[in-house]
């Protein structure tokens, strides 16, 4: 076994059992707590609702860790096993080549690697999440939703796949300078697009009707200094029973979004105090230090790939052949996530960090208790676990865990009382 494949397969094998012993510290810590409420929420979520929520954990983390081996092996059949070498040969024997021809080379790949996850994703729907009552699709809206998300990948990823493609056979050297601007500029595009372009392909959006909880909302707003170019419902409930509450958009397409069932579990100052947290996010230019970071990482990423594509080793210790552009770039976006795995528990930290000094600044904004109480029915009406496992939570949880958020809000509500 060549070097740099030796490097592959021992970052790999290190990443998936670092995965799957994760996975196995959680299920045995939620388990293990699963007997008795945690003392702060005694009395607000029932036996029953904990007990259930480590049920709904567990059998997620048992559907993980079939997923992640399956992938593993699924990441080496595509490269030293030959998968990606079988369907270049493919289109190559189709008669495409060229521009056109890598695209639809990286384009078969990804829909194929789709369809092999597939059962994963319905046992997700279909399993899990109908088990524990929150699966509200249909197997009609499910292929509706596949078949929408694979229009627009031919729609929008084809162009930009031979943008790509063009800027790295005939821009030179710094190809990948430009190929990032390009990239950049398109992701900026889709972020200001997505609220009224995109999301409305796959749900409704009705504008919020309550008028006592829109006139508090908007009292929100001004006093944050936030405008939107509306205060939406949408209608999350046709899915699941889940609920959230989030605002999309950049620039002057900005839009604050409630699912139909947080609108239905919440009162309406604990409706205000969710929203002051994501305004939190807003004011605390959360969002433009993570697309910041993205923009950087991006950056980074391409400059290796540029430094990648001119080695013939990259190419043939992952099992592809023949050097080309299209396969520099699909083996790259295939192995990345293996290398820099082990940056996710840094990742999570900044996300917690934020999520905070969102929870500091609602708090200012709106009225803790009221966070918490929504913090609570969220918790219970979705189903997550009050005891996850510390080292699974400092990977990978990108909100601190239910008994140390809530801490964190009684402490700052009794420091503004």
């Amino acid at each position: 076994m060549s070097l740099f494949t030796s490097i592959f397969i021992t970052f790999l094998v290190a990443s998936t059992l670092c995965r799957l012993y994760l996975s196995l510290r959680q299920t045995r810590h939620v388990g293990a707590h699963r007997g008795q409420v945690p003392d702060p929420f005694t009395g607000q979520i029932s036996l029953e609702d904990h007990q259930k929520a480590a049920d709904y954990t567990n059998a997620k983390a048992q559907l993980g860790r079939m997923e992640t081996v399956y992938d593993s092996l699924l990441l080496v059949g595509w490269t030293v096993g030959g998968g990606i070498a079988l369907v270049q040969s493919l289109v190559d024997n189709s008669g495409l080549s060229g521009l056109w021809g890598g695209v639809a080379m990286i384009i078969a790949v990804l829909i194929i690697s789709s369809l092999l996850s597939l059962p994963f994703s319905i046992a997700q729907t279909f399993g899990i999440e109908a088990r524990f009552g929150f699966n509200r699709s249909t197997a009609g809206l499910f292929i509706a939703d596949m078949l929408k998300g694979l229009v627009l990948t031919l729609l929008l990823g084809a162009p930009l796949l031979a943008a790509v493609l063009w800027i790295m056979s005939h821009a030179g050297d710094l190809w990948w300078v430009y190929a990032w601007a390009l990239w950049s500029g398109f992701g900026l595009l889709m972020f200001w697009a997505y609220p009224t372009l995109i999301a409305p392909l796959f749900n409704k959006f009705e504008p919020l009707e309550d008028e006592t909880l829109k006139a508090r909302v908007e009292a929100l707003l001004e006093r944050c200094g936030f405008h939107s170019k509306g205060i939406f419902v949408m209608d999350g409930s046709r899915r699941s029973a889940h609920g959230n509450a989030y605002f999309t958009g950049i620039g002057n397409n900005k839009r604050i979004v409630f699912f139909d069932t947080l609108i239905g579990t919440l009162e309406p100052l604990e409706v205000e105090a969710v929203l002051a947290h994501e305004l939190g996010h807003f004011r605390k230019r959360h969002v433009r230090k993570r697309l910041v970071w993205s923009l950087v990482s991006s950056l980074i990423g391409l400059g290796v790939l540029g430094w990648l594509k001119t080695e013939a080793w990259f190419y043939s210790e992952l099992g592809v052949p023949a050097v080309s552009d299209h396969a520099a770039l699909l083996l790259f976006i295939m192995i990345a996530p293996v290398f820099t795995y082990f940056t996710s528990p840094l990742s999570a930290w900044f996300s917690r960090k934020h999520e905070f000094e969102a929870d500091a600044y609602a708090a200012g904004q709106s009225d803790a208790g009221a966070l918490v109480d929504a913090l609570v029915k969220l918790y219970r009406e979705n189903a997550s676990t009050l005891t996850p496992d510390p080292v699974h939570s400092a990977f990978y949880d990108s909100h601190p865990p239910a008994m140390i958020r809530i801490q964190h809000l009684h402490d700052l509500g009794k420091a503004r009382a």
